[in-house]
């Protein structure tokens, strides 16, 4: 059990996931600095929407993931490291791939070889569903075989094996959560549901989208984010990978219809070429076996089924249709 008195580093805080796992953090009462990605705006990515209570308990680091004295400097004086920190976006990927090596495989390194050096009690990796690419059986347990099917998923292959590396060759304390497509609010649009919400949001209700017959596992933000705390919470889970995903399958197609529905509006969907991934890169059915995040950290979805997908719509919905949260958009520019 991770001690309150003793500080967390949240890598990638300023990000979709990041922000509301440091939110939530602040929230249960433990001692988090946050690594944000160093910038001449001072912004602090979502962590400048927090509430007032949350910033006044913040300590906020400014560095790149990429600096391994950066790195080593910010995690000196803590306990627990939860990394998030990396690049994400799979479309980026194909044309900047070396970008993702240096982030997701050397920024990993980086946090791995500090650790050892410092002592660290506890790293939490995050790696993705992507890494298994097209499902070859469902659903998909952590024996599944790993395919980089794009530049990105290649990457957290490299950095998930990096971390395990790690934990056989000198005991380092590491973790490696799974988690399948995490949605909800503060998401990039470069992801399908938020593509989809704001598309509508803004009064198109023809849509572009690419593939729609790929089936997903979404997984809620509040359910990954407790299973972060599940994980650095419980020993059991040292030198494991754990699948965190809702054990629900759904179509994107079905997924767009489902998110009208919510919205109360007509909808089409128009395929956009430029939105097609490659015919081998795309990845065309994931969905998560969670048999082992319950058996091993007591971690299940509160969202699972589609009673709980649809709950968690409505709260993402919600979110983004309110006007101050939906101008951070822009809903007629494809984001890769």
């Amino acid at each position: 059990m991770i001690s309150k008195s003793k500080k967390i580093l949240v890598t990638g805080a300023d990000g979709f996931i990041g922000s509301n796992l440091t939110e939530e953090l602040i929230h249960k009462g433990y001692d988090v600095k946050a690594f944000v990605y160093y910038n001449s705006f001072n912004s602090w990515g979502w962590l400048d929407s927090t509430p007032k209570d949350v910033k006044n308990e913040l300590e906020i680091f400014a560095g790149d993931i990429r600096d391994p004295y950066g790195v080593k400097e910010a995690m000196k004086d803590c306990d627990t490291v939860l990394h998030l920190a990396s690049l994400i976006a799979i479309p980026y990927s194909y044309h900047s791939p070396e970008t993702y090596v240096d982030t997701n495989i050397k920024g990993t390194l980086n946090i791995l070889q500090a650790a050892k050096e410092l002592g660290v009690s506890k790293i939490v990796h995050t790696s993705t569903s992507e890494v298994y690419g097209t499902a070859q059986y469902v659903p998909i347990d952590e024996k599944h075989s790993l395919q980089g099917q794009s530049p990105y998923s290649a990457s957290k292959i490299g950095a998930d094996q990096m971390a395990l590396s790690f934990y056989r060759s000198f005991d380092t304390p590491v973790s490696i959560i799974r988690p399948f497509n995490t949605y909800g609010p503060r998401q990039s649009a470069r992801a399908v549901i938020p593509t989809i919400i704001t598309q509508l949001a803004s009064g198109n209700n023809t849509i572009k989208l690419g593939s729609i017959h790929p089936t997903r596992d979404f997984n809620y933000v509040q359910d990954t984010v407790n299973g972060f705390i599940a994980a650095m919470s419980n020993d059991k889970s040292i030198g494991e990978v754990i699948n965190i995903g809702s054990n629900f399958e759904i179509s994107i197609g079905e997924t767009a219809k489902l998110i009208a529905e919510v919205m109360g509006v007509n909808l089409e969907i128009e395929t956009d070429d430029v939105r097609l991934r490659p015919g081998k890169s795309e990845v065309e059915r994931l969905w998560a076996n969670n048999q082992k995040a319950k058996q091993l950290i007591d971690w299940e979805p509160a969202y699972g089924d589609k009673k709980g997908f649809k709950k968690g719509l409505k709260e993402t919905v919600d979110w983004f249709t309110d006007k101050r949260n939906l101008s951070h958009y822009k809903a007629d520019v494809y984001n890769i």
